[in-house]
């Protein structure tokens, strides 16, 4: 499986030292892990606002690799997917996964040991559990109206 990051070009421990806000765009990008959660469909409870995950992946998301299959044109093909930056984090917390490095860096929280950028290695977030490789389905497989019965704890 092949990482679409190249995170042997940046400086070590970037993360700790440098702003989100002054990240570079690979910079920014080397912090996902490839753990697929945020391609995740979610589901809003109308009335508490609470936001459940589902198993139900972006038709885009590739579920071997945890990865988009076409992340440079995925808003030609789901527009409502988001384009996180660094001054939009608080808005977009209730659905972003505990264990997400946008989410632990903006908390003042260290990467986990089995985050790519600590590990050096790209498979230790599914080594690890945390991502959700074989644990999905395709939105594309599932209907809407369904999506209710895949309703999942997030791994941590």
């Amino acid at each position: 499986m092949t990482d679409p990051i190249d995170r042997s070009r940046l400086a070590p421990g970037f993360w700790k030292t440098k702003p989100l806000s002054r990240m570079s765009r690979h910079e920014w990008e080397a912090l996902c892990d490839g753990c697929g959660k945020c391609c995740l469909n979610k589901l809003e409870d109308e009335d508490s606002g609470d936001v459940s995950l589902t198993r139900v992946a972006c038709r885009l998301l590739d579920l071997d690799t945890c990865h988009c299959s076409n992340y440079a044109n995925r808003h030609s093909y789901v527009p409502e997917c988001i384009v996180l930056r660094p001054g939009e984090l608080e808005r977009h917390l209730s659905w972003m996964p505990e264990t997400c490095a946008y989410r632990l860096i903006h908390e003042g929280r260290p990467l986990p040991d089995w985050h790519p950028l600590v590990s050096g290695d790209p498979e230790s977030v599914h080594r690890a559990g945390i991502s959700l490789r074989g644990r999905m389905v395709s939105e594309s497989e599932v209907a809407e109206d369904d999506w209710e019965d895949h309703i999942i704890d997030e791994p941590t």
